[in-house]
């Protein structure tokens, strides 16, 4: 209990402190002009209120992340504290909020034309191409997973009800075509019309859905373990899952997460002033990584202890929606079941339609078509919704892994993105140089170790990681040196 309290502190004290110190090295000033006001359209550039900038955002990354990924992420152990609560502080929080304010001194501009400007015209190209990818697939996976659960829960009220429409396949081919029609209307509408109505709603029904479950399992007779106690992996199969990268993979949107860069433009064209941009960008991360430090802590006590949690995730093969559904109801009763409900079936949904949203924005930038008209935005999203209808026949777990990667790697981009921005204007770039090296390393060894990767030895995977990573810094210290002769 005392390492889950210190976690607690350490990642909303960084809130005063770090995020501070990291919004004074950015430069945010309040008299600044911003999108929402000098680019207005009625649609996507709107002055948005300061806390449904900040419960949109919340929402918009959240998803199934630091939810699932948290779960998942406790079956090594409460070494799994450490990369939520140090990750989330020094990497993701940084790396949301510097993304999302780039993108406000950019007159709201997309993650890849932010990438295009500041790494070249290739990573222009690759970039809009990846992220419209990782769209479409968090679009994809954010329409099966809820519609799966969804199916589920409609089949035993059948059985209950003894009715006969109780097919698994006839209610998940029901709600997943109903969750895409949503998607398909919040996603050309303009942002205020559903999104800035409902999702302030949906973000205060997750955090209530948090407290309450932190409180159920600090009051009630579960043994939260401490840090110190469980040094070291304690995955069942730790010699194929090592901490390095896999944990770091699994706990994605909890401690750092590309897919959040896609979603900060979507704020930045909607905040009032730059001064809005540490409690939109950088709270809301802290509090994401919140929600996945209870999640795990929960993970790790209610079965009592790290090794029968790793038991009944082998036994459902990894299905942590069955651990979310039997917790809250254990924990909070039918009240519990409702807050899962909500919490992993609209989640999900809530970030889906603003994933596709900003894959119709993304192409919209990358065509330059303009997006007041309503025509227009048809079109594009047609195109989006085709794609991402096919891969909902693709396997769950095979789509998951895949934009876990993806996931990871787009916020490798992102961070080098943010340190060329830094060197450029003449700021301290460690900050995102550190955490750029180590996202390098991880990510691209763990393409190179992964089951759906490339499959080597471990160590020659750690070597191919170091030597991509030894690369891309060298490359970096060739172009400061001569950014450096060019100045002088």
């Amino acid at each position: 209990m005392i390492s889950f309290f210190i976690a607690i502190i350490l990642l909303w004290g960084a809130y005063f402190t770090y995020g501070k110190l990291i919004e004074k090295i950015f430069g945010a000033n309040s008299t600044n002009s911003v999108p929402s006001i000098t680019k207005f359209d009625g649609v996507d550039y709107i002055p948005l209120p300061k806390f449904k900038t900040f419960l949109i955002q919340f929402l918009n990354i959240t998803g199934l992340g630091p939810i699932f990924g948290a779960i998942l992420g406790a079956m090594w152990g409460p070494i799994s504290y450490l990369w939520i609560v140090f990750g989330c502080i020094f990497i993701g929080a940084m790396h949301d909020y510097m993304s999302g304010m780039i993108s406000v001194r950019h007159d709201g501009a997309s993650l890849p034309e932010l990438t295009g400007k500041y790494l070249g015209k290739f990573i222009l190209q690759f970039s809009r191409i990846f992220t419209l990818i990782l769209m479409i697939l968090v679009g994809a996976i954010f329409v099966t997973g809820p519609a799966g659960i969804l199916a589920n829960l409609g089949k035993n009220v059948s059985e209950i009800c003894r009715l006969q429409s109780n097919n698994i396949l006839t209610q998940l081919t029901f709600w997943a075509a109903l969750i895409f029609v949503y998607y398909f209307i919040a996603t050309v509408l303009p942002i205020n019309k559903i999104i800035g109505r409902i999702y302030p709603f949906f973000g205060a029904i997750l955090l209530l859905m948090a407290i309450s479950l932190t409180f159920a399992i600090l009051l009630g007779n579960y043994r939260i373990p401490e840090f110190w106690e469980y040094m070291g992996n304690f995955h069942l199969k730790a010699d194929k899952m090592p901490i390095l990268p896999m944990m770091f993979i699994t706990i994605a949107c909890g401690a750092i997460s590309g897919f959040h860069a896609t979603q900060s433009p979507l704020m930045a064209r909607c905040i009032k002033n730059e001064k809005e941009g540490r409690w939109v960008f950088y709270g809301a991360m802290v509090a994401e990584g919140t929600l996945a430090l209870i999640w795990a802590t929960i993970a790790m006590s209610f079965y009592g202890g790290v090794e029968n949690l790793n038991t009944v995730l082998f036994q459902n093969n990894g299905n942590a929606a069955i651990i979310v559904n039997e917790v809250s109801k254990k924990l909070l009763g039918n009240f519990g079941m409702i807050l899962a409900i909500l919490g992993v079936v609209f989640a999900p949904i809530t970030s889906g339609d603003t994933a596709l949203r900003s894959a119709r924005l993304l192409i919209a930038d990358a065509l330059n078509i303009n997006q007041k008209n309503i025509k227009n935005r048809l079109l594009v999203a047609i195109f989006i919704f085709s794609l991402s209808f096919v891969l909902t026949i693709i396997k769950f777990d095979v789509l998951w892994r895949y934009m876990a990667w993806s996931n990871q790697t787009l916020a490798t981009f992102t961070l080098w993105m943010i340190t060329v921005y830094l060197i450029q204007n003449n700021k301290n770039y460690f900050i995102s140089l550190i955490p750029a090296l180590f996202m390098t390393f991880s990510s691209s060894t763990y393409i190179f170790f992964a089951p759906e990767g490339f499959q080597l030895n471990y160590y020659h995977s750690l070597t191919c990681g170091a030597i991509i990573t030894i690369t891309i810094l060298i490359i970096l210290v060739t172009y400061i040196v001569k950014k450096g002769k060019k100045n002088i």
